[in-house]
């Protein structure tokens, strides 16, 4: 690993947020040298330093256009939810190389979001050092700040395990020129896991469970994230295979009990208001990156430059880049039975809603009269039908290069065009929408996905209720030329909360984990926690080649649950790091 330091603090970027809270950032003038940063007085530098690098906006690596926060290349390109889109294979090859999975160890992409993560870490590291040397009497609220800067360490390093596996820990207490020494083995992923949880508890102890400014890390982020990590460690693995090999009890009564302790919390009244700007912050909040535009830092702003290549093309008010193209698996999973249920073995049923593409301004849908979640259609962007409160046009012929990809389009995380937090920015539609790493949904499915595994399902579909439900009265979409009727022919009921069996709600579950959770980033780390990556992505590669020519002949081996270890990081530590099973040696 290249060696780590902060040479100026560019508050350029993002804060954090939970429930409720509101926090604004300083913008500092100038650079720190070493005789200013390890001073109390520049405690509060440091701390939002460590804050900003939330966003990835790193003065050593630029923008996180390549190497996104929000995770839409490394979770979802990577699993049965997306497509890359772009301009075709070639355009960045890298994502491609994921898709495909012909992960290297010289991708360089994959090296960047190693140094990035380190580079995160770091300015933790550097304001714990300030922090731990200086007395309560200098920093009133020194307890609180390290806890804020243990909890934004911690999120780092369970990102890098998810990526990586085998990782090098290095804290606070570490000289760096010893970085080399450290081996990525010295620590297996439980034993990770574990610290990474603790440590998150611990913080949970000094922090609060309001800050008075919006971004800094509460009591309830700590506890969720907490949970989150359990739920992970809780699927044992097989260091050799990555397979799961128990299904640790224990922990998964910790994840319920530490769900149980988030307080003021609660679902939004409508899963769009999800991507709205207005409910940023929201209750549903619990943990998300803050942005904003026209706020005097350079160019539009802290705008979410994750999700700059995200924005649809072609023909579309984005001009953007047309990245992130939702599979015809994952719409095809949105279908439901005549009770409004998932039907788990649409896989056997025909491709929904096909477009038919006759020119530009004119595609229709065929196989489109059967019931579908209406999700689907907040999620995705689908020809003829309405994009959000766009009246110009429907979305048709936003994506570039659609005999690669098909025709449909990311509809998460993008304001409408007629938004007043809508702006171009050179060629590409963005805006200052937030990105929520946790928000309170998840809690609910992760206690619910406890439950199951403890044998207390009826408990559990209760909670999967609770998020079905919220989609229910949610507003629906509407015709574009009739808005008197629906875009589609919209079914969504709830489960039966007695007599279901653990296979039926798990079932149920990882169902409704990909649905209310599509595209935010996690169905790749989902499907590896719960041990059936291979087996889904094997089945999604062979369903897709007929239409995604690019599958052919590509298969997931064990090993690709993580991403290999870059060569550049070996080479730095001089030969010390050893390689993920499944990937050749070093």
């Amino acid at each position: 690993m290249k060696s780590i330091k902060i040479l100026s603090i560019a508050l350029c970027a993002s804060a954090l947020v939970a429930c409720s809270d509101s926090f604004h950032e300083n913008v500092p003038q100038g650079s720190l040298n070493d005789g200013v940063m390890n001073s109390p007085e520049s405690i509060d530098l440091l701390v939002n330093a460590a804050y900003a690098g939330m966003s990835g906006m790193l003065r050593d690596y630029g923008d996180p256009t390549f190497r996104p926060t929000s995770n839409w290349s490394y979770g979802e390109v990577r699993s049965d939810n997306a497509y890359k889109g772009g301009g075709g294979e070639g355009d960045v090859v890298e994502f491609d190389q994921m898709e495909k999975f012909e992960n290297r160890a010289d991708n360089w992409r994959m090296d960047e979001k190693w140094f990035s993560f380190y580079c995160q870490i770091s300015r933790c590291n550097t304001a714990l050092r300030v922090l731990n040397a200086a007395t309560e009497e200098e920093i009133p609220l020194k307890k609180i700040r390290i806890a804020e800067m243990k909890v934004l360490r911690s999120h780092f390093y369970f990102e890098l395990v998810r990526f990586f596996n085998k990782i090098p820990y290095q804290d606070e207490n570490l000289p760096e020129a010893e970085y080399t020494s450290v081996s990525n083995d010295e620590f297996t992923r439980d034993q990770h896991l574990s610290r990474i949880a603790a440590e998150f508890l611990e913080a949970a102890q000094d922090l609060p469970v309001t800050q008075p400014e919006v971004g800094r890390v509460n009591k309830n982020v700590a506890l969720a994230y907490a949970a989150k990590v359990k739920l992970y460690q809780a699927y044992e693995q097989d260091p050799a295979t990555n397979k799961v090999v128990n299904i640790n009890q224990s922990l998964l009564n910790e994840v319920v009990s530490l769900v149980d302790q988030i307080q003021g919390c609660s679902l939004l009244s409508d899963f769009q208001y999800l991507d709205k700007v207005e409910y940023d912050n929201g209750p549903e909040s619990i943990f998300e990156i803050q942005y904003s535009e026209n706020d005097g830092s350079g160019a539009a702003g802290r705008i979410n430059w994750s999700n700059q290549l995200c924005s649809p093309g072609g023909n579309s008010p984005y001009s953007g880049d047309g990245f992130f193209v939702p599979s015809q698996d994952l719409i095809n999973a949105y279908q439901t039975d005549a009770n409004g249920l998932p039907i788990f073995d649409y896989q056997s049923l025909p491709d929904y809603g096909v477009v038919t593409y006759i020119n530009d301004e004119n595609q229709t849908l065929s196989n489109a009269e059967g019931f579908v979640d209406p999700r689907l259609d907040f999620v995705v962007g689908r020809p003829t039908i309405t994009w959000k409160t766009y009246t110009d046009r429907p979305c048709q012929s936003w994506v570039r290069d659609r005999g690669a990809y098909g025709h449909n389009c990311q509809k998460r995380f993008l304001v409408s065009p007629d938004d007043s937090h809508f702006t171009m920015v050179g060629c590409w539609g963005l805006s200052d929408l937030n990105w929520r790493i946790i928000r309170y949904a998840d809690m609910l499915l992760y206690k619910a996905e406890a439950l199951i595994e403890l044998n207390r399902q009826n408990e559990a579909m209760e909670l999967i209720n609770m998020v079905r439900e919220r989609a229910a009265n949610s507003a629906w979409v509407k015709d574009f030329n009739n808005p008197s009727v629906y875009a589609a022919n919209y079914k969504i009921g709830l489960y039966p909360t007695t007599g279901v069996t653990q296979e039926y709600a798990r079932q149920a579950l990882r169902t409704e984990m990909r649905l209310e959770k599509a595209l935010e980033g996690e169905r790749f780390f989902d499907l590896v926690r719960w041990g059936i990556a291979k087996e889904t992505m094997n089945n999604y590669m062979r369903r897709e080649e007929n239409t995604r020519i690019y599958y052919q002949g590509k298969t997931f081996t064990d090993g690709y649950e993580y991403f290999p270890i870059p060569y550049p990081q070996y080479e730095f530590s001089q030969g010390l790091y050893t390689q993920n099973p499944g990937y050749a040696a070093f």
